[in-house]
């Protein structure tokens, strides 16, 4: 008996010991957590400080530290918003672009997500009307016999893009001259349950814009291409003939975008008030400062498709 109560005292004297060095190394866990809290706590203090009183530069390292040894710290995304806010500040459009493609991937219940979709989206815009090359673009040398025309429709890219990606005032160019040509396949998409449409890059979002469809849900739905491209239209208007484009009654804006559907397209002069409804006579209508930017943009033949 006494050696059974000997062996009973030692094991339980082991599984004490075993059970005070588990609690032991769960209260150092807690300890060190909590540490990390605390840091992480200090670092953003201290950034928000800094660059409320204008150090922006000093505030810009402590945010980057902060993001890179706590990217799932919860104060991550608001602090990825602020650095974004600095480099577009700064022009630094790749990197703002990066800072807001990590809050969408990473904190898609952010408070101010909506924003930091639009301004992602305009980070796009840029970036793409800018000489920045990324890795969806490369540069091309001007070769004999070329015109911007002909490198546009090799590359399936515009002029207008051409020339606003490469700061040219003219469309002479010289031979030997390198410009930046995207190798982007844009297409459209237009949702009429939404009155939205959706400027896609490859296959990732590069722009949504809000947009007025027809009344009585009158737009055709399919896959249609870009057939025609017009600056500064005429417009046809039935029992009246043409109405001049400096006529406050021509209702197609700065900008007509057509498309394979016959007398169908995507046009400008859309009121702020008209967006996000269904008041056109069928076509698809944008304000003139977005219809134009999507005109620099599309090239012909891009697919445009347009759905319920």
């Amino acid at each position: 008996m006494n050696r059974r109560v000997a062996v009973a005292a030692i094991i339980g004297l082991i599984v004490f010991i075993v059970v005070a060095v588990i609690i032991s190394q769960s209260k150092k866990g807690t300890n060190v957590v909590g540490e990390f809290k605390s840091e992480a706590s200090t670092l953003y203090n201290t950034a928000v400080s800094l660059q409320s009183k204008g150090n922006v530069e000093e505030a810009v390292k402590l945010y980057q530290e902060l993001v890179k040894k706590y990217p799932q710290d919860k104060r991550a995304a608001d602090v990825w918003y602020r650095l974004a806010k600095v480099y577009a500040g700064s022009n630094l459009w790749t990197k703002a672009k990066e800072a807001y493609s990590n809050i969408i991937a990473n904190f898609p219940n952010y408070e101010n997500i909506a924003e930091v979709e639009k301004n992602l989206w305009d980070a796009n815009v840029k970036i793409i009307f800018s000489p920045i090359i990324t890795e969806k673009d490369f540069t091309y040398s001007v070769q004999p016999g070329d015109t911007l025309g002909k490198i546009a429709a090799k590359h399936n890219t515009t002029v207008d893009l051409i020339m606003k990606s490469n700061n040219l005032d003219s469309a002479m160019i010289r031979v030997g001259k390198r410009l930046k040509l995207s190798t982007i396949k844009f297409s459209v998409i237009v949702d009429k349950s939404q009155n939205m449409l959706t400027l896609r890059a490859d296959d990732e979002i590069f722009k949504v814009y809000s947009v007025a469809t027809g009344k009585y849900n009158c737009t055709p739905v399919g896959n249609f291409q870009v057939v025609e491209k017009l600056i500064n239209p005429d417009w046809y208007k039935e029992g009246v003939g043409v109405v001049s484009a400096d006529s406050p009654e021509n209702v197609l804006g700065t900008r007509w975008i057509g498309l394979s559907e016959p007398q169908y397209g995507i046009h400008g002069g859309a009121a702020e008030e008209d967006l996000g409804r269904q008041v056109t006579e069928g076509c698809v209508r944008m304000i003139n400062t977005d219809v134009e930017e999507l005109f620099t943009i599309l090239p012909r033949g891009a697919e445009i498709t347009i759905v319920d």
